[in-house]
């Protein structure tokens, strides 16, 4: 889950100047699937990865401006399917568990002992499942807007529950859908987006990715069009994970957290949050001793706001600040 990172606005003075990547490659990580990396920011410096949202959002330059170049190695990547990895909107080996992998294989063919998570969204669930499937290679977690992946979840967004506060949208999405087949929305448009026919295909895809976009921000404007290949992947890609239950067992990243605890977290959650609600962030940090839940007023779900970005910002300043001070780096 989350916005359309090629609409994303690179508006915000807090954000650090950007820089072009120093490093881009495709990497084989089998199954017929090709992925996009990027670095940027210093070689030698700390090594953050930073996971999109989607499924099937792919990367965007503005990502890489949470990030002090001059302190931080930033790793970037578009999972299996989406982005400018290749095949394009490919389902077929693409589960959770194959990104957790993938991950992996990442981290080994760049060299890092282990890294800082960086993700929003499906990008925050993510970061959970690959940090409680390898606890010794993270070093902590920056997360937002949080998504667990949970059955609860996936009701309030496709079953009529977020759609209470703007029925107006969610009648838009429920549209094209017969009447009959309304009671699963995620079964009734994952019939069509997978049908044989790329061209419906495609005609399914915009409202799939409309409904979401326009919940995206508290002033977000609807989506009435966007690149097919993009609305495509992103909206098969997505349902694909949320038609599976995000290839996880309900409630596994609460379940498996105590994986993790030892773990410095900083949550930055959006108050009016409409796509993922406070109420599972607040739940993930309860009991956690190392979590920082930071609440934004007055923002939604996208990492694009303004108070959004502005605090995430912070909290990556925050870090370096602390990693300077503990190796004595910048001091007279």
């Amino acid at each position: 889950m989350d916005r359309m990172a090629g609409q994303i606005s690179a508006t915000h003075g807090r954000l650090h100047t950007a820089a072009e990547p120093y490093d881009q490659r495709m990497l084989d990580v089998g199954d017929g699937h090709s992925l996009y990396v990027e670095q940027g920011g210093r070689p030698d410096g700390r090594a953050v990865l930073v996971l999109h949202g989607g499924p099937g959002g792919g990367c965007s330059p503005f990502m890489r401006r949470f990030f002090d170049p001059s302190h931080y190695r930033s790793v970037l990547f578009d999972q299996r399917g989406c982005g400018r990895s290749r095949p394009t909107a490919s389902v077929e080996a693409n589960t959770t568990q194959h990104l957790i992998a993938d991950i992996e294989r990442i981290r080994h063919e760049l060299g890092i002992e282990d890294w800082l998570l960086f993700g929003g969204s499906w990008g925050a669930t993510l970061a959970l499942a690959y940090a409680e499937s390898h606890p010794a290679r993270v070093s902590g977690l920056v997360l937002r807007g949080v998504f667990l992946g949970r059955q609860s979840e996936l009701d309030w967004f496709y079953g009529g529950g977020a759609g209470r506060f703007f029925p107006d949208l969610w009648a838009r999405f429920q549209e094209p859908i017969p009447e009959a087949e309304r009671h699963d929305m995620i079964a009734a448009y994952h019939s069509r987006l997978f049908c044989g026919d790329t061209g419906r295909q495609g005609r399914y895809a915009l409202p799939w990715l409309m409904w979401e976009n326009a919940l995206a921000g508290l002033q977000a404007a609807p989506v009435s069009h966007a690149p097919a290949d993009y609305a495509r992947a992103f909206a098969r890609l997505e349902n694909h994970y949320f038609r599976h239950g995000c290839f996880l067992e309900d409630n596994q990243l609460l379940r498996d957290r105590y994986r993790i605890e030892h773990l410095r977290a900083v949550i930055v959650q959006g108050r009016y949050d409409m796509v993922c609600p406070p109420a599972t962030a607040h739940e993930l940090a309860q009991g956690w001793p190392g979590c920082d839940l930071r609440i934004v007023p007055a923002s939604g779900h996208a990492l694009s706001e303004p108070r959004i970005s502005a605090e995430l910002v912070s909290v990556m300043d925050m870090i370096r600040d602390e990693d300077r001070r503990e190796t004595g780096e910048g001091t007279p």
